[in-house]
This record gives structure tokens, sequence and C-alpha cells, in this order.
């Protein structure tokens, strides 16, 4: 880890974005934008500095995995768990074109993903691994939806590749090739 410790000194992300912006210099600017571009890829995660953030975010479990679009707009004293998207919808037909607004004071759990033109209220939590794409108004609470549950007779849970040696899978830790034809005709099928 190289960069998390620069990244640090100045004050973490929200730190190093105030300099960025404060800074008129443009060999600053393409320094601090190093330095992000760097501290990102450490921690894969996706934090630009267009984010309009009017306060420092409370990132409990660090920035891991944590994607914010750069046309969001977040409030103040946010708290983000680890695996949070906060995306842009940007399929030009799509009823949620855009990017979300966040308001302050709001709690957003871990996994949970924000997509596309929607306003999250003031007080708001959003719970772990919800998908939320309508508004939330002020002190509301949204949660992942119950499970669906599915049973079948039989499932085989195969992931097939192509190889020297033709399609196949992995099993036991080695690959075998397929050899039912119905199964091998399905996948040429669907190569195409």
């Amino acid at each position: 880890m190289f960069f998390s410790p620069i990244v640090k000194r100045y004050g973490g992300f929200f730190g190093l974005r105030t300099k960025y912006l404060q800074t008129n210099s443009a060999l600053k600017k393409k320094f601090y934008l190093f330095l992000n571009r760097g501290f990102q890829h450490e921690t894969n995660s996706y934090l630009p500095f267009e984010t309009q953030i009017a306060g420092p975010i409370n990132f409990v479990h660090g920035i891991y995995g944590i994607f914010i679009s750069g046309g969001a707009v977040i409030g103040r004293n946010c708290i983000v768990f680890q695996q949070v998207t906060i995306g842009s919808n940007m399929l030009i037909d799509s009823k949620g074109f855009g990017s979300p607004v966040i308001g302050d004071n709001c709690l957003i759990g871990a996994g949970a993903k924000v997509i596309g033109n929607v306003t999250i209220g003031a007080n708001c939590r959003i719970g772990a691994n919800a998908v939320v794409t309508v508004d939330l108004p002020d002190n509301s609470v949204c949660v992942a939806g119950k499970p669906i549950i599915i049973q079948k007779e039989h499932l085989t849970n195969r992931i097939y590749a192509m190889s020297k040696q033709g399609w196949g899978y992995v099993e036991d830790g080695r690959f075998v090739v397929e050899n039912k034809l119905e199964v091998l005709a399905k996948l040429n099928k669907n190569r195409d």
C-alpha cells in the first residue's frame, strides 16, 4: 500500500479532494489526481473529485469497494459502509436517467445500491444489499426485499468455458471436457 498512507496524511479522500478543489495550480491538480487514482486502485474504489459532497463522509469500514458516481450529490454527515454503489443511470431512454442526490445524515448499509435519478431525503437509512431506484422521503428506512426461493428437482452448477480440448467445466479442481451431445449443442448454439 503506497498511496493510502499518503492520502491519509492529506486527511483522507475528503481532505485530498478539498486540496484539489482549492488549488489553482495545474501541476498540483495533476498530482492530487494521480494520488487519488492510485488510492482508488489500491482500495478497489471509485471516488471522483467531481462528486458534490457537502461534508466529509464517514466510511465506517474504509472505502474498499465503494463506487460513487461523479454526478452524485451527497449531503453532510453521511455514513457509508463497504461495497456501496451510488451510481448514475446513463441510459438516455430510461425513466431513471441521471444521478442520485443523497440528503444529510443518511446511513447506507453494506452492499447497498442507489442507482439513477433518485432523491434520498435527510436522515434516511438504507439497509444492507437494498437496491434503491425510487425516491425516499425524509426520515425513512429502505430494506432489501424478502428473498424468493425456487426449489427445483436437481440443479447442476457448472460454469462452462471453451478450451483447446473443447467445452468443459471445473470440478474438483480439474478441467472436465463435456461429452454430452445435448449440452454441447446448447453451448455451441449460444456461442454464435
